[in-house]
Order: structure tokens, then sequence, then C-alpha cells
């Protein structure tokens, strides 16, 4: 309560704490000119701060004169934090110290794909054992995760009561107020109650905040990446999923039951949801329907091929400079595209012969054979940056945005993808955000989990809760 000797004792520690964040080591003469405090009061504060592990005595200052003073520094290590993000692709795991460092990382397979392995690992080492083999699909789930948390844990020397707090990220719509997970993407779709903010707490011995991994990545960008410190900017992401994580004055937007940003159900002109288009799937729907499916030699081969030394004139060529120029006599700020042209509703039907070849087709195969100068494959990705434009101009024209980070499996390939974007955008958007490439690439997410649980885990240790 406000007022009591515990309330300004919490206080004072604070005050004290935040100067020795934000200044670095200070002898408590120092920290007395910087917070205001009596040194008396500073040495009581600190002392009890020292108790609690929170900071610590670490050498000498370097005075002119006189006896020199201890500095006392911010204990970075008194505690540690996670970040984890939960892809569709790919999981990710980074552990920090509470200046938000990240000192370990370390990816693993999907969902699905770690799931398989271990169901074949169990039937291989035992075969009357069901119970174990019976285990629910939530239960699985949450014991994958741990172990993988459990592992990064040991190899740094760390024991479960020095995690404060868990930050997870998971391509999915997070209502606010229950934890529950409305929506995911494939294929993680029937783990909704797995992923839920309730069955993490139960999982884990710590506590735990669970949010939309594009909201993550953008104030991962925000606090370390492209986008520090802008006053309003948004996070695009394109990979299994698309969405977009929108931050204003350094606060990230929810809305109405998580929805902000869920820009995945945007319609097009023709009825299509934008994510069924900009998502990987449709990204290799799109190459089929322009026949790229059948032919492309792998990424191996276009790295081993001649063709490469040539990769990074994509800029240059005559074909993208074509791309460019794109004029519309009639309306000088709409695109000059429908989105029947856009997704290929338009083309013949006579494209079956590509279908056999589209599942050894990946996106990495596109976007290389576009960086080596292959036609077909500038093709497809002409047509896909206009997929992109028409999302991007409608959120630059709603948020007028300083700033539009692309992200995500399929939007980091900045390379390819935003010598298009700024040519349309630049001549053809009513408000032209500057548009630049994730810094933090696949490590967005897990960086935006880390700082919410630090934030978090800050703010306990401040309003004094058991360190125990």
């Amino acid at each position: 309560m406000a007022g009591t000797p515990q309330y300004l004792r919490n206080l004072n520690e604070n005050l004290i704490m935040d100067a020795l964040i934000n200044q670095g080591a200070m002898s408590r003469a120092d920290i007395s000119r910087q917070t205001g405090l009596s040194k008396p009061t500073v040495s009581s504060a600190v002392e009890h701060l020292i108790e609690r592990n929170l900071v610590k005595e670490t050498g000498r200052a370097d005075n002119a004169q006189g006896r020199k003073a201890t500095l006392i520094q911010f204990n970075e290590t008194a505690y540690y934090v996670c970040g984890v993000d939960i892809g569709a692709t790919r999981i990710r795991v980074a552990l920090a110290d509470l200046n938000g460092q990240i000192v370990a990382y370390a990816a693993y397979p999907p969902i699905i794909q770690a799931m398989h392995q271990q169901q074949e690992s169990q039937q291989s080492q035992q075969s009357n054992d069901s119970q174990q083999s019976n285990e629910s699909s939530e239960r699985s789930v949450l014991l994958l995760l741990h172990g993988y948390v459990n592992q990064m844990l040991q190899k740094n020397g760390l024991v479960w009561s020095n995690i404060r707090c868990i930050g997870f990220g998971i391509p999915g719509v997070v209502l606010p107020g229950s934890g529950k997970i409305k929506r995911i993407v494939e294929p993680l779709t029937g783990m909704e109650s797995a992923f839920s903010r309730d069955a993490l707490a139960r999982a884990f011995p710590c506590d735990v905040i669970l949010d939309n991994d594009v909201n993550l990545a953008a104030l991962g960008e925000y606090r370390s990446g492209a986008a520090v410190d802008s006053p309003l900017f948004v996070f695009f992401s394109i990979g299994a999923g698309t969405g977009a994580g929108i931050m204003v004055q350094g606060q990230l937007l929810h809305g109405l039951g998580g929805m902000t940003g869920e820009v995945a159900e945007m319609l097009l002109e023709n009825g299509s949801r934008l994510e069924d288009v900009l998502s990987a799937d449709g990204l290799l729907h799109l190459a089929k329907q322009q026949g790229l499916a059948l032919g492309l030699k792998t990424s191996n081969e276009l790295k081993n091929s001649n063709e490469l030394k040539n990769s990074n004139e994509l800029k240059e060529s005559n074909e993208i400079k074509k791309s460019n120029e794109v004029k519309n006599p009639k309306h000088s700020d709409a695109l000059p595209f429908s989105a029947e042209e856009v997704t290929g509703d338009n083309t013949d039907d006579n494209i079956d012969g590509a279908a056999d070849g589209l599942q050894a087709l990946t996106p990495e195969m596109i976007f290389e054979a576009a960086r080596s100068g292959e036609a077909l494959a500038i093709s497809v990705i002409k047509h896909y940056s206009r997929m992109i434009a028409l999302a991007l101009r409608q959120i630059s024209v709603v948020l007028a945005p300083e700033l539009i980070v692309l992200g995500g499996g399929i939007g980091g390939n900045g390379d390819v993808l935003l010598p298009l974007l700024k040519q349309i955008a630049a001549e053809q958007f009513p408000v032209k955000p500057q548009l630049i490439c994730s810094a933090l690439g696949e490590r967005a997410v897990v960086t935006g989990a880390v700082q919410v649980a630090l934030q978090r885990t800050l703010l306990n240790l401040q309003q004094g809760e058991s360190e125990e």
C-alpha cells in the first residue's frame, strides 16, 4: 500500500536498480547524486538489494583522491529468462540474462517432425509399455518443449530456479484475457489446447507469457533490430502464414480479441484470403500456375552453377527494371493490376503438367533461381511482389506508418523483394513508408519473447515479489 515502509523501500530500491541498469556501475555516493536519495537511504537500500542478489559489489572506483569507493553493479546474472518461438517450420529457444543479452540460442525441428521422430524412437526402444506411447498429444508436445528448454539450461549450468519467466510466441491468434488460441496456422492446427497459456503454465515451473509470434517479432525489431525507437511501424511477416505486428510509441497493439494485425483475413477483389496467396503455399501455387514446377534446379545445383555469379545483379537486370516501370493511365495512385491478375485467376488451366514437380519445389528454390537470373522465376517473383504490394498499400493508407519491416521465411528475402516493392510504393502508394528488411531474421520472434519475459521479470522484482 502506498505510504507504507515496504512501499517506500521498494520505491527507493527501484530507483537504484533503474540507475544501475541505465548508467552502469556506480559508487554509493554516485547513486545518491543520481537518484536524489540520501546517503543513509542509499546504503540501506543497497544492502537489501545485495541480500536479494539483485546488485553486487564489484571493484573500486577510480578516485583521484582518498580511499577508493566500492562500485555497485546491477547483477544481470541473478536470474534468467527464456524466449521460445513455436514456429510452423522450426522451434527456436533463447536464454537471456536480466540485461536482455541472449547468452544461448538453439533451433530444433518443427513440432510435427520432432514428435514423429520421438514416436519412432519410443517404438524402437519399447514394445509393451503402452502408457507412454498412448500419452495425449498435448502432454507429448509440452514434454517436448520442456525438454528443449531443460537441455539449454543444463548446457549453461543452470537449473529451473534460475529462470523467472518464459515468453512464448505462437503463429496464431491469442485471446488477450484467457490466453486461449483462437486459430493457428498449418501444420499446427489441432494443437490449440496444447499451446494455450494455461497449458504452458502447468508445464513450466515459472511465470509464462504467450503472444502472437508476429507481435513478438515486431517487439524484437523495436528493441534491438531494424525499427529501434520507431514511433509507428509495422512488422509484416510472410512465411507459412501471413501477419502484421503493429507498434505505436513502443506499445504493441492487440485490439479486439487479439486480432490487430491479422492481415491474413484480408480479402482480395476475387474473394481470396490474403494468406492463401501470400503464404509459402500460395507462392508455390503461383509458381505452378506459371509452369515453374518442372525443370527447376535445386538450390544446391544453382549455388554450384555458373549462373550464380550474376546473382548480385538482380536489381540491375532488364527484367527487374521493366517490372518497375508500372504505369496506370487512368488512376495515378491505384495499383495497375487487379486481384485476378496477381493471383493468376485469369490464367489458362492447362498447367496441370507441372503438378508433379510442385512437391519438390520450395520458396527457397524460387528465390535462388530469381537471384541466378532464371527468367520464369523472376516472372513469378514479379507477380508475387504485386500481391505483397496490394497488402502493403492498404496497410499504409490506414495506418500511415513511417516504416514497414519485412520478415518471416519468405519476407526475409529483401534483396529480391525490396527493389520491386520500393518502386511500386514510390510510384503508386499515396502514403509512402520506408520499406526495409528485418535485421534479426529468424531470431526476431525469440528476441521479442525474451523482451516480454524480461519486462515481466523486472516488474515482479521491482514489486518485491519473492525470489525463491
